[in-house]
Formats: structure tokens, sequence, C-alpha cells
């Protein structure tokens, strides 16, 4: 936004972020200070000005016009939050998460263990972490970069962050509108007797758990989907899957697989003691944020993919799965273009050399399923 040459009266202009946005909205984006009922008031009166025309709260902007904003309107008492003060160990955290930067997003790979956002007992997490991002000092600092979507706190991989308001409207309308593609990597405990197929179970929360675990629910539960595909496995004690939620249900994909009998080794939460294996195989859950596909704000698509860490790493080497069977391409069809199996296990012994390059040295940091419903994979394809 450029204010205008008058002291007195100010114009703005609607820049490309805020493209479509209502003019109530507009205001409470950019010009926090200035309460609802003012604006309301000031559109009553005529005092606000779109291209020199009177609107409505509720009327929408586009970009490039002038917006006249009256003198004064500040609301009395009303200070800004003030920022917190990342340590330099916090900044170098957030930091050495990022996996890709756009003019719209920031990309990260979150670590499993590191919450998307606080609560009572969380107050380490990624949501504090992104000031980190935010460009320039004081008053004339950029906006605060905003999450979009969230991951569990024990699942690991790709997590955006939008850095303007404008982006992450746009950001979050392909998520809600599911346009956005997420693909996971999961172990789990046996095989899935149909290697390829659906789950579609609807979700609740449980009752007497005080909204901290789903359950399968027939009757009232909200639709849940859920693509899956076996990419390897090893006899009949683990395989490695490919997901592809296509609804977006808190812990879809946990309770989709613990309802099929295939819990995801390490999630003692749905699984139980069933959920871990013995030998080498980490204690921890192997669920992996592989790969996000999304339209960006001004055109083109954003295609990422983040690392494993280092205990899924270690278990898919374990038990003798070899990465460079699967690029993580989209379960519903790709345009990229298929690699040879040659080419797949080079990529995929480069990353897993870089990854342990990046390790090397860093410091280590410190019920059963509901039987109430079962359901049973679609088939999708043969069985392996």
């Amino acid at each position: 936004m450029k204010p205008g040459p008058d002291d007195k009266v100010r114009q703005f202009t609607v820049q490309p972020d805020d493209d479509g946005i209502r003019l109530d909205r507009w205001f409470k984006r950019n010009l926090p200070q200035i309460g609802f009922g003012m604006v309301s008031k000031w559109a009553r009166t005529g005092q606000i000005r779109v291209d020199g025309k009177r609107v409505k709260p509720d009327d929408r902007l586009a970009a490039g016009q002038i917006v006249r904003v009256p003198p004064g309107g500040e609301q009395t008492g009303r200070k800004p939050k003030p920022r917190r003060e990342l340590s330099e160990a916090e900044i170098a955290e957030a930091r050495a998460m990022v996996i890709k930067q756009t003019k719209s997003a920031i990309v990260l790979n979150k670590p499993p263990g590191l919450a998307t956002q606080g609560g009572s007992k969380t107050h380490h997490h990624v949501d504090g972490l992104l000031d980190a991002f935010v460009e320039g000092e004081g008053e004339g600092a950029g906006p605060r970069p905003r999450l979009v979507h969230r991951l569990d706190k024990d699942t690991s991989g790709v997590l955006l962050v939008a850095r303007t308001p404008g982006s992450a409207a746009s950001y979050s309308k392909r998520f809600s509108g599911r346009s956005a593609r997420k693909i996971y990597w999961a172990l789990v405990v046996g095989v899935p007797e149909v290697a390829e197929g659906t789950i579609d179970a609807p979700l609740a929360k449980q009752p007497g758990t005080g909204g901290e675990k789903m359950h399968i629910d027939e009757e009232g539960g909200q639709r849940a989907v859920t693509r899956y595909r076996v990419v390897d496995k090893a006899g009949n004690r683990a395989a490695w899957v490919e997901l592809e939620p296509l609804t977006g249900r808190t812990h879809q994909l946990r309770v989709h697989l613990a309802a099929i009998g295939h819990p995801i080794v390490g999630d003692g939460k749905y699984g139980g003691k069933d959920a871990f294996l013995t030998g080498q195989i980490s204690r921890k859950m192997h669920l992996h944020a592989r790969r996000l596909i999304i339209a960006q704000p001004d055109g083109g698509k954003l295609d990422v993919t983040a690392e494993l860490p280092e205990h899924f790493a270690a278990s898919m080497e374990s038990i003798g799965f070899d990465e460079g069977l699967s690029d993580a391409s989209p379960l519903r069809g790709d345009d990229a273009p298929e690699r040879s199996k040659a080419e797949k296990k080079q990529a995929a012994r480069a990353h897993a050399k870089q990854y342990r390059k990046a390790r090397r040295g860093e410091r280590r940091t410190r019920s059963t399923p509901t039987k109430k419903s079962k359901p049973t994979a679609k088939p999708g394809s043969r069985k392996r």
C-alpha cells in the first residue's frame, strides 16, 4: 500500500494479494487499528470511497483500485501485539527447516516431535518460530508469515507457511477446496491384503477423550477418504505405503490405517502395543508428509518434496526398503516424466548421503483402536 500525497485523507492502492477481499476484511488486514464499527459508519456516510464511488463493508475489492480513507478512526487503547524476541538458537532452528522459498511461501520440513502450534502445555512450536522470517524491523517490518495447514506433532515433512495475508488466504482456499495434493509415506504393521485402494470411513471425536482422539463413527462422523498404495513389503511383517488424503480430518491417516488392521509403526495412540516392531526399528511414529503440490497465488504450481527424518530413514534401511522405488508421485496421476528404476535408486542414494551429511554430529534431542467398525479397503488394483 502506498499513501497518497494528502496528509489528512488517505489513499491506498489495492495490492494483488488483496484482490477479491471484502472491504471490511481489507481494513482488518491493512488498518487493524480501525474497528468494524468505524468502517461501517464511514461507509454509511459515504466517507469511504473506492475509485470515487460509495461502497458497503461487504463489497469486494479488485487489485489496482484506489481506496479513499478519511483521517482518524483509530481505536484508543489498542496496541499491536509485540513480537517475541527469538534467540539465535531458535532463529537457526527455524531456518534449518526451510527447504524452499518463493514470493508467496516458505516451505518447511517439520521434524517429528515439534508441534505446529502452541497449546496449554506446549510452548515450543513452529508458529512460535515464524518471527525468524519477518523481513525488516520495527514499524517498517513486513507481515508475519502465517500457517495455512498443520501436521501432528509426531508427523514430519512438508509444512507450507504463507508469507503474506493475501497468499495465506489463497493457499487456505486451496487446502479447504481439496485442490492441494498431499502425499504421505508411512511404514505400517503387516501388509494390507489389497495392494492399492481407498478407505472411506467417517470420523468423529471419541467420547471421553476430550477431543484428543478420533474414531470411526458410521452414524455421526464426518466423511473421511484416504487413497493408499503399497510400495513395498517385508514379508508379512511390515509394508511401506503411500497415502493421499482426499479429505482433511484430524488424525485421518492414523485412524484409517489402524481401522483396517495395519497401524502406523510407532503410533501407540491408535495401534496400541501392536504398533511397535521389534529389532532396530525406532518406536517413533513413521508418518511423513513427503510431497505437496499446490497452485500458487500468482500462477504456476508449487511442487515440493521433503527428505525423511533420521529415524524413518534408518528404519527403511534396516528393513531393506529402497527409497528409489517411489518418487512420491500423486496417486491420481502426474504429468512428471517417469524415471527409470536405476535413476530412482541413484537419486535415493544421493538423498540419503546428503541427509546423513547434514545430520552428522547433530545432537540428539531428548490405547488400542476402537472396534466399533472396521472398514475394508475398496480394491483399486490387483493384489501383490
